[in-house]
């Protein structure tokens, strides 16, 4: 029995590829449905293959990829509601025309490879081709958003060992070779044999990275992790503001004293530039133990979201400004007009929002080694870890997760930093406001951590450092060059056989 899904009427193959693509997305963390991933998307070739034009096929991608990105995202209504009475209207839009824009990728990825190529196999073989690179174009184009990338659906199994070598562009056209031939078999354009083989070698190449994994050793000092877990909607709350940092101060003075201390993004209520009481209460209840937090700083007219290390004394001894800001969260272009119809940046404070600052750089914390700071959103870039100038000894990421609330927003973004641990073999020290704080070995694996909503504090081993992977010199280069090479022979091999045709 062969699927075939040409007789569909369109409406019907369209609503089809949207439900298959919000089972797609079931996926990602927290569920973790991979298996359900597989099956989606082995379904996909029928639905390419029914596409009679151009136009069709484009909307058939179009559509499977705005069921994905509306399931994958449904946590980007929760910023909205924080101050639900201003920005709650907006919620629903929001989520439709992140989904609905994301979507166009990969339905200008189902128009390209129906005009490349005619014959089902090859049809099929360009559309793992063509996806793959409007991946890549959603990660890199327009400042990026490689959130819910498929290769994220693998990050609670065996299969992340292989992200140090190939990255997660390598591992997401890995996942389109593994189930798409078995969605041609599925049409009877394949035969079952051929169609098993690239999965088999995807089981193969697992169970050797698997083995070729070293095992993480520890560096014998311990990190604390705080976590206040304080609401957004009371961040800012002048009544609140001295509960939550005298919480704060509690956990940072516990005893036994650790070798670091981390507290979260915009962790400390008052700007930098007047801060020095507060540092100096920071450091005294540290009692001499370095501290690093989140703050915010004014220089000029320009704000920064800053993370700063202080000193024993309370005095900062580095300073990161985050460079890649968050697209109407923490800035809208022509921000100042904006404001003045009431639109602003949910995390700015005024005007235009943050200012970006000059790009990624590495904190020298002493006996601990460098560490490469990464402030909330950016940990979900794989090339800003790669632009790092040079190789640190661990990545630390701050962040505020009460915008991602408390469904599926948190649990994939520490899904995202457990994959940037295991690209590039270094520790990840997570300190999140509401949650998920959590010590990730280079592996990726969690080895202590924090539940979400809970506020209290963490000391954790800090593990050591494994050798630079080969993703972390290569980056994504390799794997975009194959996919141009494989586009360009398909192309090739398409105009031949056309020639063939003519004869």
């Amino acid at each position: 029995m062969r699927l075939t899904l040409a007789g569909w009427p369109l409406p019907a193959r369209l609503g089809l590829a949207a439900l298959l693509g919000a089972i797609a997305a079931t996926g990602l963390a927290p569920l973790g449905f991979w298996p359900l991933t597989l099956a989606a998307l082995a379904v996909v070739p029928a639905l390419a293959l029914a596409a009679e034009t151009g136009r069709r096929a484009a909307l058939t991608g179009w559509a499977f990829g705005t069921g994905y990105f509306a399931h994958a995202l449904l946590w980007i209504v929760e910023p909205f509601l924080v101050e639900p009475e201003r920005y709650g209207w907006m919620a629903p839009f929001a989520l439709v025309f992140m989904a609905a824009g994301l979507a166009l990728f990969w339905g200008a990825a189902f128009w390209a490879a129906q005009a490349l190529c005619r014959r089902p196999v090859h049809r099929v073989a360009a559309l793992i081709v063509t996806l793959s690179l409007a991946e890549f174009a959603r990660a890199y184009l327009l400042t990026g958003f490689p959130w819910g990338a498929l290769a994220q659906v693998w990050v609670d199994t065996p299969a992340l060992a292989l992200l140090p070598w190939i990255g997660p562009q390598g591992l997401a056209l890995a996942t389109l070779l593994a189930s798409f031939p078995v969605g041609l078999a599925l049409t009877g354009a394949l035969r079952w044999p051929l169609a098993l083989v690239p999965g088999l070698a995807l089981a193969g190449a697992v169970l050797g990275a698997v083995a070729a994994r070293p095992e993480p050793e520890t560096t014998g000092a311990t990190v604390r992790l705080v976590q206040p877990d304080i609401p957004q909607d009371q961040k800012w709350d002048p009544a609140m503001m001295p509960v939550f940092f005298d919480r704060q101060i509690a956990f940072t003075a516990a005893a036994p004293r650790p070798d670091l201390i981390v507290w979260p993004e915009t962790a400390v209520p008052d700007l930098l530039n007047h801060a020095e009481p507060v540092l100096a209460a920071i450091a005294e209840a540290a009692q001499g133990v370095p501290v690093v937090l989140g703050i915010q700083r004014l220089e000029g007219a320009r704000f920064f979201n800053s993370l700063i290390h202080i000193d024993a004394a309370g005095q900062v001894a580095g300073l990161y400004d985050k460079h890649h800001l968050v697209p109407f969260g923490e800035y809208i272009p022509l921000g100042d007009l904006a404001a003045r119809f009431g639109l602003r940046g949910f995390a700015a404070q005024q005007g235009d929002g943050f200012s970006a600052g000059p790009g990624p750089r590495l904190l020298d914390l002493g006996p601990l080694g460098r560490a490469l700071p990464l402030i909330c959103y950016e940990a979900v870039f794989p090339q800003d870890v790669a632009r790092a100038p040079g190789r640190g000894d661990l990545l630390l990421q701050i962040t505020n997760d009460a915008w991602f609330g408390t469904r599926a927003g948190p649990y994939q973004h520490l899904a995202q930093a457990r994959m940037r641990a295991a690209e590039q073999g270094l520790p990840m020290v997570r300190a999140a406001n509401t949650g998920i704080s959590a010590m990730i070995d280079p592996l990726g694996q969690v080895v202590a951590s924090l539940p979400l909503g809970q506020a209290g504090y963490l000391d954790a081993a800090l593990p050591a450092p494994l050798p630079s992977t080969l993703y972390a010199r290569s980056g994504d280069l390799p794997v975009l060059l194959l996919l141009i090479a494989a586009a360009v022979a398909l192309w090739a091999a398409e105009r031949r056989q056309a020639a063939l045709n003519q004869r």
